[in-house]
């Protein structure tokens, strides 16, 4: 799905525009993509869940459709999205997803506690994944902001989907876009969102979630300085932080990931038209 079609498709839903005014985008149904789902006309909006995870539901003129995470770990194949409407009548959507190859990418920590923890570590660590996991199951019916600015002026030296390997030892995927910048760079709120949270966490450093709206985020690691607060309204433009090398780096830069139903997807996708670096 190419960003300008996928803006346009997040610019009608929102402000409901007529369908003619707008060209239906193609989803890029892949491990760490989006797909949109059309289900037709319907008398109320309907809630939708996938993996039993509620994903946004998003209304047209004419249509409602559902805008859906694919988590990187999805296999290729059809999969089940459910509906159900305000009858409580529930409806199988199936859709299919295509298999993506992503590239490695391989990384020395010279800080060995940062990629084979200690148990104090660990303590910290899994109280950050408590944190993080409440974090990334907020949502609100509000939307604030569907395609996004560049957060901060840098080098993108890292793309999102990446098999990383720490020190030779295989890790998660990369979930997000790395852009280098000195430290002490601002960094910008991409769009209106609210401040879900914020934290110092072991591997991501100090680090901001934004809620969006229908389960929509952003997430900012590594900072130097926060300058926003949980529950603040920020505005598109507005300094949130600046860019650091706090938590699990090599360099001073900004990791930035964008979320749809707790799943992180690839950033580029969202991206306004021209914003690249």
């Amino acid at each position: 799905m190419t960003r300008l079609l996928l803006t346009l498709l997040f610019f009608c839903l929102t402000k409901n525009v007529a369908a003619e005014d707008f060209q239906m985008p193609e989803s890029q149904q892949t491990p760490g993509g989006v797909a949109s789902i059309n289900l037709g006309t319907l008398p109320a909006k309907p809630t939708a869940r996938f993996n039993d995870i509620p994903v946004a539901v998003l209304q047209t003129s004419d249509s409602f459709y559902a805008l859906l995470g694919i988590p990187l770990n999805t296999k290729p194949g059809w999969h089940p999205l459910e509906v159900e409407s305000i009858d409580g009548t529930i409806t199988t959507y199936e859709f299919e997803v295509v298999g993506k190859d992503y590239p490695e990418q391989h990384i020395t920590i010279t800080n060995n506690r940062q990629v084979n923890p200690n148990e104090t570590d660990m303590v910290r660590i899994r109280k950050d994944r408590t944190s993080i996991a409440n974090a990334k199951r907020y949502r609100h019916d509000e939307l604030l902001g569907l395609r996004f600015d560049v957060p901060v002026e840098g080098i993108r030296s890292s793309s999102f989907g990446s098999r990383r390997f720490f020190n030779k030892q295989p890790r998660r995927p990369h979930g997000g876009m790395d852009i280098a910048a000195p430290e002490g760079t601002p960094v910008y709120a991409p769009a209106d969102a609210y401040v879900i949270e914020t934290g110092d966490y072991f591997f991501s450093g100090k680090c901001i979630f934004l809620g969006h709206g229908e389960g929509l985020q952003t997430f900012y690691a590594h900072l130097s300085k926060i300058d926003v607060e949980p529950g603040a309204l920020v505005k598109r433009g507005q300094k949130i932080g600046e860019v650091g090398a706090t938590g699990r780096v090599t360099g001073a830069h900004l990791h930035w990931s964008v979320g749809l139903n707790r799943t992180w997807v690839d950033p580029e996708l969202f991206l306004t038209t021209g914003s690249g670096n």
